[in-house]
């Protein structure tokens, strides 16, 4: 049975988007709201990198992209760690307490079902150090439910009450939930000029109004959490 090719779905799904552009926005997105959650010192993985625009761009000791996609070594810097294949496969070869900090973005809607999503949080949370984060960038199916299933590998629609319900079960606390932070897509309404993306991200009307991507920080075992969840 023929099944999906993400190298061919991808590169027809992001044809005419300048990635120079999308490498700028993502620029300004970690300096102004990944990197205060990322040491200089941890060790980080992006899980599902795919352009590696986040790896890339953060400020860290070690670097690690996994990615089912063998494109991602293309698009990844010199000093990332790239490791293909299965991701849950490759998650269960990490040891216990290694990883300051889990990345995903656009990750969890693709995995096959919730028991899938459930499961990648509690490796997450196995390998994660004590205090360490996961940070998610995620479609929310509340605010994102027209578009949502346009795109063909989309198969688990969670909204922001039913992240935080999966993140908590598998053992994280949540410390912050923005339950509208970026537009559904790169070819929405996100200007991507840095200079466009600094005053977006500094203007919260904007984001109300545009925002269909929750952005959410987890730790595992911290002394305390804060919410921004509305």
């Amino acid at each position: 049975m023929a099944s999906v090719q993400p190298n061919a779905l991808y590169e027809n799904r992001f044809a005419g988007i300048s990635q120079h552009k999308r490498a700028a926005m993502w620029d300004v997105l970690c300096r102004k709201v990944l990197q205060p959650h990322v040491k200089a010192t941890d060790t980080v993985i992006d899980l599902g990198a795919g352009f590696c625009e986040f790896i890339n761009h953060i400020v860290c000791e070690h670097k690690v992209a996994i990615d089912a996609n063998p494109a991602v070594r293309e698009h990844a810097g010199s000093e990332v760690n790239v490791v293909v294949g299965d991701v849950q496969k490759i998650l269960a070869r990490v040891n216990d307490d290694t990883v300051n900090v889990v990345f995903c973005s656009n990750f969890f809607e693709h995995l096959p079902n919730k028991d899938a999503v459930l499961s990648v949080l509690r490796e997450i949370n196995r390998i994660l150090v004590a205090g360490g984060r996961l940070l998610v960038i995620q479609p929310n199916i509340r605010y994102a439910y027209k578009e949502y299933w346009d795109f063909f590998d989309h198969h688990v629609p969670l909204s922001h009450h039913s992240f935080r319900e999966a993140v908590e079960l598998a053992g994280l606390e949540v410390e912050l939930l923005k339950p509208r932070f970026l537009p559904y897509t790169t070819k929405s309404h996100l200007p991507q000029a840095a200079w466009l993306v600094h005053l977006y991200l500094a203007f919260r009307p904007a984001q109300w109004l545009l925002g269909k991507q929750m952005l959410v920080v987890a730790r595992k075992n911290p002394g305390g959490s804060t919410s921004d969840a509305a």
